[in-house]
């Protein structure tokens, strides 16, 4: 599961110490302890045959369980079965079917089997049932906004502008929503499914399409099958009218299901997959094990992407057009995130939802691995700092181990916990170990858990098994604790004895042990002193040094997890961007210059080096260094917005010029129109808005937004809304939606954010007022518990359900907007829950 963080700006505004949350903090069995379920039986095989009322938004299904007590003799079959009406349970042998006493109360199908059976003496039991989803209870969470299993969208066909599909989300415990199992992550089986849908729709499953019958009447039944156990929340059905894009890995096939619309970009979005499967595969040692691999778009999708065994669902932003796509795919991570759990989640699931780190951690931290490999360590260390600044954000993610057994309900297991910073600890547990050992251990951790289920206990032993070395230090700090260092780090020089003494001194309560980087800079030369912290308020290391060094920079290479206070001069950030090898130092070097330039020589030097940075994040960065007035920079903006290799260094170096307001740079902005990239695009119309405002109108109307990246979104919205270009209004939604919260984080939006959202109040516009809406029922899982975001999030509807029924008030026939007021309605009724 890749989670979608909706509004990075929550983070900073909600998440603080004082913020309410569901989460319960307890510590050992005292409190809440989350078991591993007990498996009373193990499922063997499950098939289904299931059709569907697009009416009722309902499914008829029969399924065929296959299974056998665990290890205890045992009469009695137990299914998780949500919102479901069952009309028939009966045993099945040899063809024959016998009714089954049984009862169903709080959705669980409880059956009484026709005998005793003992260990591995199958039965199979059949059930026919009605799958309501609408009818399910239970809800969603932060990472999956929504809980219901199965969805029918646009089932009826009454929105234009949406396609038919239907899709299915089993994680945590939702596949028993719409086919009675045993909902835990610790039972597998193989499993079959039979779908009967209209000739015009695709049908996408685990496994391999065995194969497909037309029954007339405009239906057709296809046949999956997957072979190989897989858990029961990996389950997966896709429905709808998609193009299907083949590709190939070795002899398997990798296909690409999209709207026909993005058909001719269905490469160019997940065609890197075949190398990605290579990569992985010999990265671990262990090659792809499964049948085929397909990924799929849907609508309104309740998370960001899901894993199902060989069939990856990804939500509709993974959709993009060349303008996007020459920029940056920004769902190239998401695909490697998915991949990589076919290893870690799907081949080796998660026992329990306590121990979801060896699924998430790893799918995040596959993320650096393939970035590092396919373009370089820098850009997988960029991903690695953003990553674990994401992580930092929520203070309480200081308090929570990375595996716990007392959450207050599974969802809250995926936070930034289990992913960003069970990502970062591997990088460390990595680096520690060395790439040899590493990998080899992950590879027996593979072999010996193969098809079946893992904690990080067996990660930790078969690390040990392979290296020698014993890692429960390691484990105890940063799997079995919570928090990380918090260092402040000074340095003396004695010059008697030649000698530079660095304290390195630990501030949080719980004090760790740890490798560390320090650089030293003598005479212009950079020598790395690999030091070992213990777990102590203070430690001083002594190194020689024929005089005081230039400078001191500890955590060097960014390994380590903490938080660091270090006071450097300009001059010693100057001297630590020009000597340092490092991405991390590099960075921080420019970033920490950022506020001095134009004030002080050194950080000009830094900044002016950094454009002419062998790294485009880093140019990027001097970029949004440069002040106002920039003329000792513009000779070198001017060169990279005319000639840099990365369009989006291209569009940053055009923004910077837009901001001088010369009219000498109309004739590039112009002729920046005519390039593929939306960044580029983007940046020159806001160029021309100050240079020939006249112009603006005409080329916003041409340019298409749909899914654009939020920083090119950023740009054009006080345009868009300056100018009203209406067919732009759709696109500007989901930003405006969050008016009142954009001045903490981008105080210039902050008036034309609320201008857009009145804007779209007061038209008749129901697709940007379906994206509005969408994307706050997506932000009310996110922010969990909070009153006070409800409260605010709730105000902001509120005043624009007003200034929108007035308008309906004056077209009280007019459709569209009564189905906007209802929309706006049923959005203030879900903040009241």
């Amino acid at each position: 599961m890749k989670k979608l963080i909706i509004a990075a700006l929550f983070l900073g505004v909600f998440f603080n110490e004082n913020t309410a949350f569901a989460q319960t903090e307890t510590s050992g069995r005292t409190g809440v302890y989350r078991a591993t379920h007990t498996k009373v039986t193990e499922l063997k095989h499950t098939k289904l045959r299931v059709n569907f009322n697009f009416e009722k938004e309902q499914m008829n299904g029969e399924a065929w369980i296959t299974a056998s007590p665990f290890f205890y003799d045992s009469n009695e079959l137990e299914l998780d079965a949500k919102a479901m009406i069952i009309s028939n349970v009966s045993i099945e042998k040899n063809g024959a079917r016998t009714p089954l006493k049984y009862t169903y109360k709080d959705d669980i199908l409880k059956i009484s089997l026709d005998k005793t059976y003992q260990k591995n003496q199958d039965y199979t039991v059949y059930i026919k049932y009605v799958a309501r989803p609408n009818e399910v209870k239970q809800k969603g969470s932060a990472a999956i906004n929504d809980a219901k299993g199965l969805y029918f969208i646009n089932a009826q066909g009454k929105d234009p502008n949406k396609p038919t599909q239907i899709w299915t989300q089993g994680e945590t415990e939702s596949s028993s929503c719409w086919f009675p199992t045993i909902d835990k992550p610790n039972q597998k089986t193989t499993s079959e499914i039979y779908i009967t849908v209209p000739k015009e729709y695709v049908t996408l499953s685990n496994g391999l399409l065995k194969d497909s019958q037309n029954l007339g009447e405009n239906l057709r039944t296809d046949h999956w099958v997957m072979d190989k156990r897989h858990s029961t929340y990996l389950f997966f059905m896709g429905i709808g009218d998609y193009a299907v894009v083949k590709d190939k890995w070795r002899d398997k096939e990798v296909n690409y299901y999209v709207e026909k619309e993005y058909e001719p970009y269905a490469k160019q979005i997940f065609g890197n997959t075949p190398e990605m499967i290579e990569f992985f595969s010999k990265r671990l040692n262990y090659d792809f094990p499964w049948q085929k691999y397909s990924q799929m778009t849907a609508r309104d999708y309740v998370s960001g992407a899901m894993e199902n065994t060989t069939s990856t669902l990804h939500q509709e932003s993974a959709q993009q057009k060349p303008g996007d796509l020459i920029d940056e795919n920004k769902w190239e991570d998401v695909i490697a995130h998915e991949l990589f759990h076919h290893w870690f989640g799907d081949l080796v699931t998660a026992e329990s939802w306590s121990n979801l780190t060896v699924n998430e951690s790893f799918a995040d931290y596959s993320e650096y691995l393939w970035n590092e490999y396919k373009y370089g360590k820098d850009q997988a260390d960029y991903w690695l700092m953003k990553s674990l600044k994401t992580s930092k954000a929520d203070p309480k993610n200081f308090t929570k181990d990375l595996v716990r057994f007392d959450y207050h309900d599974r969802e809250d297991m995926f936070d930034g916990v289990s992913y960003n910073k069970g990502g970062g600890i591997l990088h460390m547990l990595r680096n520690y170990l060395g790439d040899d050992a590493f990998f080899a251990g992950l590879n027996d951790y593979l072999k010996t858990n193969e098809y079946s289920t893992g904690e990080a206990h067996q990660l930790r032993l078969s690390l040990e098994k392979v290296s020698g070395k014993d890692l429960n230090w390691f484990f105890n700090q940063w799997y079995f604790g919570s928090g990380y260092p918090k260092l402040e780090v000074s340095s003396t020089y004695d010059a008697m004895k030649k000698q530079v003494t660095v304290s390195v001194a630990q501030t949080q309560d719980q004090k760790f042990e740890f490798p560390l980087a320090i650089d030293v800079l003598e005479n212009g030369k950079i020598s790395r002193k690999n030091v070992w912290v213990t777990a102590t308020s203070k430690n001083n290391f002594v190194f020689d040094a024929a005089k005081n060094p230039e400078l001191i920079n500890a955590n060097a290479d960014g390994i380590l997890l903490c938080d660091i206070k270090q006071d450097k001069t300009p001059e010693q950030l100057y001297l630590q961007y020009t000597n340092s090898k490092d991405f991390y130092s590099k960075y921080n070097a420019i970033e920490a210059s950022k506020d001095n330039v134009g004030k002080n020589p050194f950080a000009n030097k830094t900044v002016s080096a950094a454009l002419k940075d062998n790294f485009f994040r880093n140019r990027m960065l001097a970029l949004e260094s440069v002040p106002e007035d920039a003329k000792d920079f513009l000779a070198d903006v001017e060169k990279l917005a005319q000639n840099d290799p990365k369009t989006l260094v291209q569009g940053a170096a055009i923004g910077v010029l837009a901001k001088t307001k010369n009219p000498k740079y109309s004739p590039l902005f112009e002729k920046s129109l005519s390039s593929v990239s939306n960044s580029v695009k983007a940046n020159a119309i806001a160029g021309l808005a100050e240079t020939s405002p006249e112009k603006v109108a005409s080329l916003l109307e041409k340019v298409d937004l749909e899914n654009a990246d939020e920083s090119v979104m950023d740009k054009l919205l006080p345009i868009i809304v300056k100018n009203k270009i209406v067919s732009q209004m759709p696109n500007i939604a989901q930003t405006v939606a969050f008016y009142p919260f954009i001045a903490f984080q981008n105080p210039s939006l902050a008036q034309p954010a609320e201008e857009g959202f009145n804007w779209i109040m007061d038209s008749d516009n129901i697709k940007a007022v379906e994206k509005l809406t969408g994307i706050l029922k997506q932000v009310k899982a996110q922010i969990g518990d909070n009153p006070q975001a409800k409260m605010m999030i709730r105000d902001i509807l509120k005043k624009g359900l007003d200034r929108k029924m007035k308008v309906f008030r004056e077209n009280p026939s007019n459709q569209s907007l009564n189905s906007q007021v209802e929309l706006i309605n049923k959005t203030v009724e879900a903040y009241n829950e």
